[in-house]
This record gives C-alpha cells, structure tokens and sequence, in this order.
C-alpha cells in the first residue's frame, strides 16, 4: 500500500480514544482520514453506518476473513471487528494520514503488515476511574461491564510492553491528552522522522467514550 505512513490508536473503552479522535477529526479536515472499521454489533443511538462503522452480518464479515480482505480483525462480547484493506486504501489514495481505531490485538497484527504504522496507546489513569467511567455512561450490563474491565485490564497491561506501541498518553485531562495527541501527530504531518519516547500525559475525570 501507498501513501503517507499511518497512526493506529489503540485503548481500553472508557479511556477517552473517541473523544480525542472526534476532536482531531473535526480540527483538522483535509489532514487525516479515519479507517471505517467493520462490525456485527448492532449500531448505538446516533451512529452512522459508513461513518462510524460499516455495520454488517457476521455471515458477510466472515466471507470477507476468509478471503483475506480485512488487515486485522477480532471479537470481543460477541462481536466481531475488523479493518478491511479497502477502507485503509481509500483514505491513503486521498493522501490523507489514515488514521486506525483498533484493539490490542489489532495493533499486533498490523504491525506485522508493511503499513509501517505510528501506534499510540491512550489509557486512563486508573482501573476505578475507568470503571467510573463505564459506570456512569449507563450503557452497560453488569456483565457486560466487567468483561469491559477484564478487557482493559489487559490491555492496560500489554501496552507497558516494550515495542508495542511508540507512544503512551495517559488521559487524564482532555486538553493536555489533546495537545500532546497533536503535538505527535504533527511530526507525522510533516513526515518528519518518528523517534519520539514514549510519553504520558495527565488528564481529567470525563466519561469519555
């Protein structure tokens, strides 16, 4: 594949991942492009099929699996999740920054392609802020909740690997998350060499996405 190199995000749910993609999409239009991922799960309130996800049967992703059209894929709560090679082409031809919302898992085997990606971990400072977080958001079962939690805990514990991700930003005030999301992402805009340290920043109690 061709084009500018790409930066994969990657984070527990409640970390805040999606509130600082929203903001740098909507900030920087004409920069970057988001990889539409794939899912089975049922679309939330206000949720765009195309735009937040491309939502679709498991019968249709599993064809796509096995034909090798997806980059990664995975399945958590039931779920599958996947990124195809199509939606990641379609933002590079448009020399755009692509930029790719995965899970842990997702970011090992994207590594393994020759996408050459920039991984970023966002993580929150801590389990109980997370689980307030999930809390508060009254989205979830318990169930579901403390499979969330189990999920973070080992994502939380993956991302202290040596050589998984380039950079770690824990979010706990928004705005500095923000800034130093930017200030990473504007080395990449430049092409300019990545070598940066991992780094962390602070940031705030928010019930992030």
């Amino acid at each position: 594949m061709s084009g500018p190199r790409p930066v994969v995000l990657s984070g527990p749910s409640g970390a805040g991942k999606s509130t600082l993609l929203k903001r740098l999409m909507k900030e920087h239009e004409g920069v970057f492009g988001f990889s539409v991922s794939h899912t089975t799960r049922n679309p939330r309130p206000g949720e765009e099929d195309g735009k937040d996800y491309h939502f679709t049967t498991r019968e249709a992703m599993q064809e796509g699996i096995d034909r090798g059209d997806f980059i990664e894929n995975a399945e958590f709560s039931g779920n599958m999740y996947g990124t195809s090679k199509a939606a990641v082409e379609e933002v590079r031809a448009k020399n755009l920054i692509c930029i790719l919302d995965v899970d842990i898992q997702g970011v090992k085997r994207i590594k393994e392609t020759d996408l050459n990606p920039i991984c970023i971990s966002i993580q929150p400072p801590s389990m109980e802020i997370l689980e307030k977080r999930l809390r508060d958001r009254q989205t979830e079962t318990e169930e579901s909740l403390q499979k969330r939690l189990e999920a973070a805990r080992i994502d939380i514990g993956l991302s202290k690997e040596p050589g998984v991700f380039d950079i770690v930003i824990i979010n706990d005030d928004v705005e500095q998350a923000y800034e130093e999301l930017k200030d990473i992402l504007s080395e990449v805009k430049a092409q300019k060499t990545f070598s940066l340290k991992p780094k962390h920043v602070h940031q705030t109690n928010h019930c992030f996405d």
